[in-house]
């Protein structure tokens, strides 16, 4: 099986502000904001000792997991990565599917998107949890969807907990009935009422990703049981067509290793063969349009 990631992280500097409130890398390997809630917060592993999240070791993290592809998608917290990403999508056109992220925050983002687009970007991303509630109505963002639209790009989307955003989401989603929405982590699955964000994935071109969820499950830890029945649950609801594996590297990675971030699901006795492949595999492949995945060789650990 040719896993692929539908939800990792890429920069090469975290300098950023979210909220009035500026975060900053820390060295070695560490962010410091109020934003986040502690003085200094580990946002990458300890053996990234340059502060860069770059797209070159993720592939080293990718080929020793057997990782065939990753979709890298941008966040706030993160700052804009466009220019950096340009550059990933260029070098390793079948590794990776990079989002492109205006500014959101500011009047004149259609502008902004429109030139991503042009520059090569295939889906742009909202991290709409971060933004007032009601930026989902603006007329601004209509035309930019419209425009996603005709041109076949994806929208990657964080909602609000819950069903904050759900109506005026799905009123998009109707509207727009030809643009391909990847709703992310997972609805925020361990807020309540996150199967309204999972219902959106009714619609024909709705799908869910993952990413977060063994963060979203941490208290639990590996082999994270309730996200094995919450991944059910949603499958249940939406079918298992619609649903996708990730990552959220590398912070997720702070805590477990890359490869856990998938072999609990790999591993699981609940899913089938079937299942899995369609969840880590085949429903990315299709959504994000990869071509020819790289087959990568099991390299036995010297430990073994």
């Amino acid at each position: 099986m040719k896993i692929i990631d539908a939800h990792a992280h890429l920069w090469l500097q975290q300098e950023t502000v979210v909220n009035g409130l500026a975060i900053h890398q820390h060295p070695w390997n560490r962010s410091r904001s109020e934003f986040l809630g502690n003085p200094d917060v580990q946002m990458l592993p300890p053996f990234m000792i340059d502060g860069k999240n770059s797209a070159e070791v993720f592939l080293s993290n990718m080929d020793y997991a057997q990782v065939s592809a990753a979709v890298i998608t941008q966040e706030f917290i993160d700052g804009l990565q466009n220019e950096y990403l340009q550059e990933v999508m260029q070098r390793y056109p079948t590794r990776f599917f990079c989002f492109g992220m205006p500014e959101w925050r500011k009047e004149g983002y259609y502008d902004e998107g429109k030139t991503l687009i042009h520059r090569g970007f295939r889906g742009l991303k909202i991290p709409a949890a971060r933004l007032p509630k009601d930026f989902l109505e603006q007329d601004e963002l209509r035309r930019l969807l419209q425009l996603m639209e005709d041109n076949n790009i994806i929208l990657g989307i964080e909602l609000h907990d819950g069903n904050a955003q759900t109506g005026m989401m799905e009123e998009l989603i109707t509207d727009f009935p030809r643009l391909k929405v990847a709703i992310g982590h997972f609805g925020m699955v361990t807020r309540p009422n996150w199967m309204s964000q999972i219902r959106l994935a009714r619609h024909e071109n709705v799908y869910v990703e993952s990413g977060g969820i063994t963060w979203l499950f941490n208290d639990e830890f590996y082999p994270f049981p309730s996200a094995i029945r919450a991944i059910r649950e949603a499958a249940d609801a939406v079918g298992w067509h619609k649903l996708m594996w990730g990552s959220d590297y590398p912070r997720t990675i702070t805590a477990i290793t890359y490869k856990m971030s998938f072999d609990f699901v790999s591993k699981s006795k609940e899913l089938t063969d079937e299942q899995k492949r369609l969840f880590l595999a085949d429903n990315a492949k299709q959504f994000f349009g990869f071509g020819e995945l790289v087959d990568l060789p099991y390299i036995k650990n010297m430990s073994e």
